[in-house]
């Protein structure tokens, strides 16, 4: 019983290399291909993208707002509240 385990510990790591490499979906391909083209920045726009005086003050004052309220020093996860999910 023993040198079963054995054996069938020694060849575990043949079995792995068995798999064949690369995605496994349809869906898996797709989302490699459009990470492998972000990070190799072959689609990037030629113009580039600015942002107006009125959009620039507009996000940093989205970004200030996030700061209006203060975080409690304890977190109570029974406090209530429900999460609705509408279709």
């Amino acid at each position: 019983m023993i040198k079963l385990f054995g054996l069938s510990l020694l060849i575990l790591p043949l079995i792995a290399m068995a798999i064949d490499a690369g995605p496994s979906s349809p869906q898996q391909a797709e989302t490699e291909g459009w990470l492998v083209l972000q990070s190799r920045n072959k689609a990037a726009s030629k113009t580039p993208q600015t942002a107006s005086a009125a959009e620039r003050e507009e996000a940093m004052q989205r970004w200030l707002r996030k700061y209006r309220y203060e975080i409690p020093d304890l977190y109570d996860p029974d406090a209530g509240g429900k999460i609705e999910i509408s279709k």
